[in-house]
C-alpha cells in the first residue's frame, strides 16, 4: 500500500478524557475548536496560517469577544480535523488509500488552498493522488471504496471521476503487462509459494483475461456500474469478460446464487443490485451463459424486478435457448399465478423468442440489389433438434405437477412439433407422465394430447412400454402394435403391405392432424375401422408373421453387428405374435363400435374374468413409468 508523509515534528497530540485533544507546549493555548463532541485545545497562529475557513470563524468570534469556535459539519469529523491541524503544526502526519479522501474533504472545508500559503494540504493530497494513489490497483479500489461517506463532495472535486478512470485504465491494460500483485482477492495457487525453489517469481505465469473481476466486487453496486461502464466505454475489454465481471458480482452479492438458490433478505437492496447486473450485461451473443441467464430470470421473478427487465432477459434467453438445460427452464411460478409449481408462461415466451431467429430479413447490397441475407443467429437444423429434446424433458418435468393445464401442456409442446426429431420417445415419455400424474382427464383430453406423439418414431423399448401401457388410449396401443409389426417386418428384408385405410385413419387422427380444426381431428379420431379392414389387416399380419420366421436369418447373415438389434426386435415380435393380444385389442374395439376412442383402461375393465385369466399377456399390460 501506497503512503505519504508529512510534516517532521513529532506528534504532541495529547487526550485529556474521551472528548478533550490538547498540544502539549510551553506556549498555552489561545483558542477552543469544537468538532462534533471533541473540543481542541489550539493556538491560532499555525491554523490561520494554512486555513481560510479558520481565518473567518476566528475573526467572527473574536467580534464577539469569544475565543472559541464550532464546526458542526466538517466532513468525516474529529479525526480528520485533526490530520489537518497536525499538518498546520508541522507534525508527521502519515496519509494512505484509507484516510486521504476524509483528509482532502476536510483540507477542502477548512479552505486549505494555495493561495493562502504555496504546498498547503490540498496540493499535497492531490499529488499523493495523482503519482502514487491513481497508479495503484489495489489503493484506487480502497479509495473508491472510502469516498462513499462523502459522495456529494467527492464528486464536486471530481476525486470519484478520477479514481473510476483510474480503475478502468488499469483493468483495460493489455494482460502482458499485468503484475499479479495487482489483484488480492484472488486465491493463491500452490505453486506461487514463494518457497518453492521451482518458482521463478509469480510473473511468470500467464495471467487471464479476468483478472480484475473479484476485487470489483468489493465495490457497491453504484460505483461498481459506473467502474464496469467506463471499462466497456475504453473498449479494449471482451465482451466476455465484461459477462464474467457482472456474473462475478452476482455470485458475490447473492450467497447460493451459483447453485439456483435465491435467498434475498432485503428486496429493497437487492433488487437495484440485480438489476444493475442484467443492465451491464453485453449485447453481444453468448457474452455470459444460458444458464447464467436463466438464474437472473428466476431471481428477477423472485423479485418482482418488471415487465421490462423479464422480457429484456426473455430475449436474450431466446438468443442461445440450445444451451439451456432442463432443471435451468424449470423457473418457479410466483405465489400469486394459477398455482401451478412452475412458470411455464414465461418459457412459453422463451421458445418465442427462439423461433423469431428463424426468419431472414432483406438488405441492400451492392448495386441497390436486394438479396436475402442469412443473419448470424438463424435456427440451424442441429439447434431445433437441441431444443426440441429440451422441451421434451421439459414437459417431462412440469407434467408432475397435478395444476398444470393440458392447454399448456399441449402449447408448448405444439410449438416444437414441427421441429425435426428422429424419435419422439421424449414426448411419448412427457405424455405418459400427464397422464400417470392426471388421471381424471376425459377421453377427449386423453385424446388431445396423444395426437402430439408420431407412433411411427417410436423406438423399440419405448414401443414396448406403449403396447404395455394402460394410460393409452386403446387405439394408439393398435398404431403402436402395426407400426412396429412392419418395422420388424421391414428389417427382416421382407415386403411391406400398404396399410389398411382404418390404421391410416388412426395414425393421421394422432399425429400431423394437430392443427385442424376441433371438428374434423375429434372425426379423424373417433372413426371406427370396418370389420372388412379388421379382417384384413390380422390376415395381413399373418402373413407378415409367416414371413419374418424365414427370411430374417438370411438378411442379418450371422453379422454379429446386428445382434443387439436382433434381441431387440424378438421381444417386440413376441409381444406382436401373441394371437390372444391382437384378439383381445380387435375384439374389444369391433365391440365398441363407434365408441372405440375410449382408453385401453377402460377397456380392460370390461373383459370378463375367465378371458383376463386366459390371456397372460393382455393382463401383464401396465405402466413402468
Amino acid at each position: 500500500m501506497k503512503f505519504m508523509k508529512l510534516g517532521s515534528k513529532p506528534d504532541t497530540f495529547q487526550t485529556d478524557g474521551n472528548n478533550v485533544r490538547y498540544v502539549a507546549s510551553e506556549l498555552a493555548p489561545d483558542i477552543a475548536v469544537n468538532v462534533g463532541d471533541v473540543k481542541f485545545y489550539l493556538h491560532k497562529f499555525p491554523l490561520l496560517s494554512k486555513s481560510v475557513s479558520l481565518q473567518k470563524m476566528v475573526a467572527s468570534a473574536s467580534e464577539g469577544n469569544c475565543d472559541e469556535v464550532h464546526i458542526h459539519d466538517i466532513p468525516v469529523g474529529p479525526s480528520a480535523f485533526e490530520i489537518c491541524a497536525k499538518f498546520c503544526y508541522g507534525m508527521t502526519v502519515t496519509l494512505n488509500a484509507y484516510n486521504v479522501i476524509a483528509a482532502r474533504c476536510a483540507a477542502e472545508y477548512l479552505g486549505m488552498h494555495e493561495t493562502i500559503e504555496k504546498g498547503n494540504l490540498i496540493y499535497k493530497i492531490d499529488v499523493f493522488l495523482n503519482s502514487s494513489i491513481f497508479r495503484s490497483w489495489k489503493d484506487s479500489i480502497i479509495v473508491l471504496q472510502t469516498t462513499k461517506s462523502q459522495s456529494r463532495l467527492c464528486e464536486e472535486l471530481k476525486l470519484i471521476s478520477h479514481c473510476i478512470d483510474a480503475v478502468a485504465s488499469k483493468a483495460s491494460i493489455d494482460v502482458s503487462r499485468v503484475d499479479w500483485s495487482y489483484t488480492y482477492n484472488r486465491k493463491k495457487l500452490p505453486e506461487e509459494n514463494e518457497n518453492d525453489p521451482n518458482l521463478n517469481g509469480i510473473r511468470s505465469r500467464m495471467v487471464p483475461k479476468d483478472w480484475w473481476v473479484e476485487d470489483l466486487c468489493e465495490l457497491e453496486v453504484d460505483l461498481y456500474k459506473r467502474v464496469v461502464v467506463t471499462i466497456k466505454n475504453k473498449g479494449f475489454v471482451s465482451s466476455e469478460v465484461i459477462g464474467e465481471a457482472a456474473k462475478a458480482y452476482a455470485y458475490r452479492r447473492f450467497p447460493g446464487f451459483n447453485k439456483g438458490a435465491f435467498q434475498f433478505n432485503d428486496v429493497s437492496k437487492c433488487r437495484p443490485i440485480l438489476d444493475a447486473v442484467i443492465w451491464l450485461l453485453p449485447s453481444e451473443k453468448g457474452s455470459v451463459s444460458c444458464s447464467f441467464l436463466l438464474k437472473l430470470l428466476k431471481a428477477s421473478n423472485s423479485l418482482d424486478s418488471g415487465e421490462t427487465v423479464i422480457a429484456e432477459l426473455v430475449k436474450r434467453i431466446g438468443q442461445q435457448l440450445e444451451e439451456a438445460s432442463v432443471n435451468d427452464l424449470l423457473i418457479p411460478a410466483a405465489g400469486d399465478g394459477d398455482g401451478t409449481m412452475y412458470d411455464a408462461h414465461v418459457v412459453q415466451k422463451i421458445l418465442e423468442a427462439f423461433m423469431m431467429r428463424d426468419h431472414s430479413e432483406p438488405q441492400l447490397e451492392d448495386g441497390d440489389e436486394i438479396q436475402e441475407v442469412r443473419k448470424p443467429g438463424i435456427l440451424s437444423e442441429a439447434s431445433k433438434l437441441m431444443v426440441a429434446k429440451l422441451v421434451d424433458g421439459y414437459l417431462t418435468e412440469i407434467a408432475k405437477d397435478p395444476n398444470l393445464p393440458l392447454s399448456t401442456f399441449v402449447g408448448l409442446a405444439e410449438m416444437v412439433s414441427n421441429f425435426p426429431r428422429p424419435g419422439h420417445d421424449g414426448i411419448y415419455r412427457a405424455i405418459d407422465m400427464y397422464l400417470k400424474e392426471h388421471p381424471g382427464i376425459s377421453k377427449s383430453e386423453r385424446k388431445r394430447i396423444c395426437k402430439l406423439m408420431d407412433c411411427k418414431k417410436l423406438c423399440v423399448d419405448a414401443c414396448m412400454h406403449a403396447v404395455q401401457n394402460e394410460r393409452l388410449p386403446l387405439r394408439v396401443v393398435v398404431q403402436v402394435l402395426f407400426f412396429e409389426q412392419v418395422r420388424a417386418n421391414t428389417s427382416s428384408g421382407s415386403s411391406t403391405p400398404d396399410l389398411p385405410k382404418a390404421i391410416r385413419d388412426l395414425n393421421s387422427a394422432s399425429h400431423g392432424s394437430s392443427r385442424t380444426t376441433t371438428t374434423n381431428t375429434e372425426e379423424d379420431w373417433d372413426a371406427a375401422a370396418s370389420a372388412e379392414e379388421l379382417r384384413a389387416l390380422r390376415g395381413e399380419l399373418a402373413a407378415l408373421r409367416m414371413g419374418n420366421g424365414g427370411t430374417s436369418d438370411k438378411v442379418n447373415g450371422g453379422d454379429p453387428k446386428s445382434h443387439a438389434d436382433r434381441a431387440a426386435m424378438s421381444k417386440m415380435k413376441g409381444l406382436l405374435m401373441s394371437k390372444s393380444l391382437f384378439s383381445k385389442i380387435w375384439s374389444n374395439k369391433g365391440g365398441q363400435g363407434e365408441n372405440s376412442g375410449s382408453d385401453s383402461s377402460e377397456s380392460l375393465g370390461s373383459t370378463n374374468l375367465e378371458e383376463a385369466k386366459s390371456t397372460p399377456s393382455r393382463k401383464g399390460r401396465h405402466s413402468v413409468s
